[in-house]
């Protein structure tokens, strides 16, 4: 029903606009699928493939309306290494267990979980992709020859260089062309694809002008073939599945992320909302059925995507349309596109790189000079250097051991006292001094995540030292502690262990949901006991004032709370001094009744 909803109020003039609008966009996908396709190591016409197949899928059973589906570059420097270290068939069965992974993803409901990936990383390797495909069209763009692949990007880069006196100006020649179109077709006409124009104009000239003197298409892979191939199920076996399980997690990761984000950036084009676990199981079924057909692996397309909204698409009717015209286009002129010289296509993967560099956001993030900067330039240069999986893994756990860093700073413990000056007696650390701070009762604050990262904070704060268990009377204001991991419920537990060990009382006030409901499954909050925990630190401190040995409060000049003058014995005459209130018989109203809530009281009120 949900996806009859989809089509919900569709008329004739919704479907003219898909038509229009999947027309479109398949012309711009058909030379980016070639171009893709051979980018990544295998023949152009399993980029066409996969358009067509994945491209119909994803619209038909993904969870945005818009989404258009296919071969993008950021897969290929990951395919092109699978391709040189596994072989192309294997290639197909990666793919196929990448669809079965985010099929699992989807069901799983783990989509919202891509959400997590901090930005530096997906900009750094992202980046790092765009350098890895510009860099690798080098060879095409000045028609090189006898120029071996290789996995990396300094031995690519020396045999360029190595190569280098088999340069072709023809080659050249070729390639401005298109990359002149390139730059200017979208200036002059923003809605004519530039890539097509580019591809048509410099395959006209290097017919004409300098016939057989540049590699087609025709020349390097054959002709392409005018329809889809026969259904072909890959041979499996258990080892192979074993084998090619990591790279078929990193194709189903790098899948997950660009096509959740393709459909993120859809949802602010169009004010709509996608559902991210069903574009992830829609994303998972092209995936597993596109490589029967001889199709690599696809994900959502931002570019195309967007041209796709552009041209006043309305339904997912537009991506299904994309993929039959490309359909339809292969089976009538599949002939002419092998006469595409290879340096007309590399131009298109160079522009390709240059608008998925985010140079921009790459260029903000390093201005910062902060922790994040780091994990850019390190996971951009892993990407570049290594392999994407050695990039996002490292950038992944830099990220998180620096923002463990940065929260573990983020938690405070300090003593504090009332401040009779202020509204509603609010507690604070200048307070405490050595002539003013009560011998039998002390107060701490304790604020941030009392997580595993910052839980040593407790032990290195000096709570619960001798001078401490001397006072008897430990007071602990939780109400800035939003969050309590087993660490550190751990180490507040063993603190308050070694305090009751000293036969000292613990009171707490202002405990939050989360750290209540862990210590009540922990235990700790029955041995602190139920009566000792305060909704607000007033309550808390009239309870630690009633607990205190009166005897020792006798002579004490330390005057802490407004309550001491009477404890201590002194009259009423003599509290003319700072911090000498009323005596606690008269002083009820200094823990009124309407204090502030908790989230609140922490900064009102003591």
């Amino acid at each position: 029903m949900k996806w009859i909803g989809r089509f919900e109020g569709y008329s004739a003039g919704a479907l003219r606009k898909d038509l229009i609008s999947g027309s479109i966009v398949a012309i711009v996908a058909i030379p980016l699928g070639m171009a893709f396709a051979i980018a990544s190591g295998v023949k152009p016409e399993y980029g066409l493939y996969t358009t067509i197949v994945a491209g119909i899928l994803v619209s038909l059973l993904g969870g945005s309306k818009f989404q258009i589906g296919g071969p993008t570059g950021a897969f290929i420097p990951i395919l092109l290494a699978i391709v040189m270290q596994y072989g192309y068939e294997n290639l197909l069965i990666a793919g196929l267990m990448a669809g079965v992974i985010l099929i699992l993803m989807g069901v799983l409901r783990l989509g919202v979980l891509i959400k997590f990936i901090p930005k530096p990383v997906t900009i750094g390797f992202t980046a790092g992709i765009a350098v890895t495909i510009f860099s690798g069209q080098i060879a095409n763009f000045l028609g090189l020859r006898g120029v071996e692949r290789h996995e990396t990007f300094l031995p690519s880069m020396g045999e360029l260089i190595r190569r280098l006196p088999s340069l072709n100006v023809y080659s050249i020649l070729t390639a401005c062309i298109c990359l002149a179109a390139l730059i200017w077709v979208p200036k002059k006409w923003p809605k004519v694809p530039g890539s097509l124009v580019g591809l048509l104009l410099s395959t006209l000239a290097a017919a004409w002008l300098f016939p057989g003197q540049v590699a087609t298409i025709g020349s390097a892979y054959g002709d392409i073939p005018a329809s889809l191939p026969e259904l072909h199920i890959p041979t499996m076996t258990w080892d192979l599945i074993v084998k090619l399980l990591p790279p078929a997690l990193v194709i189903a990761m790098l899948g997950a992320i660009e096509s959740l984000l393709s459909a993120v950036v859809a949802d602010g084009m169009t004010g709509t909302k996608h559902n991210s676990n069903r574009e992830l199981v829609g994303q998972g079924i092209a995936n597993l059925l596109t490589p029967l057909f001889g199709g690599i692996p696809a994900t959502g397309a931002i570019a195309r995507t967007a041209t796709n909204i552009r041209n006043g698409a309305v339904s997912p009717i537009s991506g299904i349309v994309h993929g039959l015209v490309v359909f339809l286009i292969l089976v009538l002129f599949a002939s002419y596109a092998s006469n595409i010289p290879l340096a007309s296509m590399a131009p298109v993967l160079m522009v390709v790189a240059w608008n998925m560099s985010e140079r921009k956001h790459f260029a903000h993030i390093l201005k910062t000079r902060t922790a994040d900067s780091i994990v850019l330039v390190v996971t951009f240069l892993l990407t570049v250097f290594t392999t994407l999986t050695t990039a996002v893994e490292v950038g992944l756990v830099l990220a998180v051991v620096l923002f463990v860093k940065r929260m573990s700073s983020t938690l405070s413990v300090n003593k504090v006292l009332p401040d009779p000056s202020m509204k509603h007696e609010k507690v604070g650390a200048h307070m405490v001094t050595e002539q003013h701070d009560c011998p039998q009762v002390a107060i701490y604050n304790v604020e941030g995540p009392l997580f595993f990262g910052a839980a040593s904070v407790l032990e290195s704060s000096g709570m619960g030292g001798r001078a401490d268990h001397q006072q008897g009377i430990l007071l602990l204001r939780m109400g800035k502690v939003p969050f309590m991991d087993m660490t550190g419920e751990a180490n507040f537990t063993a603190l308050i262990q070694k305090y009751r060990q000293f036969g000292g009382t613990v009171l707490v006030s202002g405990l939050q949901t989360q750290p209540q409901a862990l210590l009540q499954k922990t235990g700790c909050y029955d041995m602190i006991g139920q009566d000792h925990f305060f909704e607000h630190t007033g309550e808390a401190i009239t309870a630690a004032i009633a607990l205190v040995n009166q005897n020792q409060c006798l002579g004490c000049r330390q005057m802490a709370f407004r309550e001491c003058a009477t404890l201590c014995g002194k009259s009423q005459e003599r509290q003319g001094g700072a911090g000498l209130h009323k005596p606690a018989a008269q002083s009820k109203s200094s823990f009124p009744d309407t204090a502030v809530p908790v989230s609140i009281s922490v900064n009102s009120g003591r």
